[in-house]
């Protein structure tokens, strides 16, 4: 017998809570248990597998504003980040996103572009919008914030704030031994733009472990980054001035990937050969750095897990309502690709261990 329209079709559009359960001459709230996976109801699954065929038979929606309201629980996070472009800042928001998609968040991103402005306004914008937490990356909050928050590369330590940062002072033993061990000492330093929230650290600790190593950190062999850009070009104009001032250098420290791929432009152009004349060290690793040539000897940062560690980090607070700690540290990694080699002139330290003759009686 063929079915009737009545039971092909609910008479409202779009489809509503109370209709659908009229339709399938249940109770409402019995709807709402299962179409929103409420655990701890025995429900009898052929009643489960009914509903969930009608809802999907009439393109039922859940009304996620109800269910906010009721539970007040909006399940989306928002993001603060400086710029939407490819490296550093793409790659941690990758890790975040990934992690907020498996736990069914939702996220708003607002990038600011290091406007102090803009920092102090987007966090209540994305909380007016529902945010139960934010998530800054390399941003200079200046406040604390109504809700559960977590900085990548933040620095600052502020109430109600854990920072997910990298162990910057290792990073800096790991790039500069290396360098050191190839015969390095004419070395030329990049440092970051002011406004970058890894900048400071990471300075002071470039100085701090080339003191301990005996290197000089010569003016004139160090260039300040200050373009708000995230691409090659950072790096070029930069270490074309350098070069162009004589002083001669076998190894560049750089502050980031991106920088250090503009740099060994520079370099080419200027007819000097990377490693062969310069060695070059990036920071960060970011996807292509092994790919560039020569690929780039760099620090890799564990963006992509410091992004999850971030999320979860939030998610856990905003589930269970623990504080955890201020700061959470990651470890860097030393990458050692094409980009450096032996200074001119200099044989590499483990080459010097190697050939040295046993000790011997005379």
């Amino acid at each position: 017998m063929a079915k009737t329209k009545k039971e092909n079709s609910l008479p409202e559009q779009p489809v509503t809570l109370k209709s659908l359960a009229a339709y399938l001459k249940l109770n409402p709230a019995t709807i709402s248990v299962v179409l929103n996976d409420v655990p701890g109801r025995s429900i009898p699954e052929p009643t489960r597998e009914r509903i969930r065929e009608a809802a999907r038979k009439f393109k039922y929606q859940p009304s996620f504003v109800a269910r906010s309201l009721r539970n007040r629980r909006t399940m989306t996070i928002g993001i603060l980040v400086p710029v939407l472009a490819e490296g550093y800042h793409t790659e941690v928001m990758s890790g975040i996103g990934d992690y907020l998609l498996e736990q069914e968040y939702f996220y708003f991103i607002a990038h600011h572009r290091h406007r102090p402005d803009l920092i102090e306004q987007y966090p209540r914008m994305l909380l007016g919008r529902g945010a139960e937490g934010i998530i800054a990356i390399d941003t200079h909050l200046e406040h604390d914030l109504p809700v559960p928050a977590v900085a990548v590369a933040g620095h600052r330590t502020m109430p109600g704030i854990t920072n997910v940062v990298l162990d910057h002072y290792r990073a800096a033993e790991l790039a500069l031994k290396h360098l050191y061990q190839l015969g390095h000492r004419e070395i030329a330093f990049m440092r970051g733009q002011p406004y970058s929230s890894d900048s400071g650290i990471r300075w002071e600790s470039t100085v701090s472990v080339a003191a301990k190593l005996g290197l000089q950190i010569r003016p004139e062999l160090t260039v300040q980054l200050d373009q708000d850009i995230s691409s090659p070009e950072l790096g070029y104009p930069p270490v074309r001035k350098l070069l162009s001032q004589g002083r001669p250098f076998t190894a560049l420290l750089s502050f980031n990937d991106m920088a250090a791929i503009g740099a060994m432009r520079a370099l080419h152009d200027a007819g000097l050969r990377v490693p062969t004349d310069v060695s070059v060290v990036g920071f960060d690793d970011v996807e292509h750095a092994a790919f560039h040539t020569p690929s780039l000897t760099t620090i890799r940062q564990p963006l992509h897990d410091m992004g999850k560690l971030a999320a979860k980090t939030l998610l856990d607070q905003i589930k269970t309502g623990k504080m955890p700690p201020p700061q959470i540290a990651v470890k860097p990694q030393l990458m050692a690709r094409e980009s450096t080699g032996p200074a001119q002139g200099a044989e590499p330290a483990a080459a010097r261990k190697k050939a040295r003759p046993a000790s011997s009686v005379v």
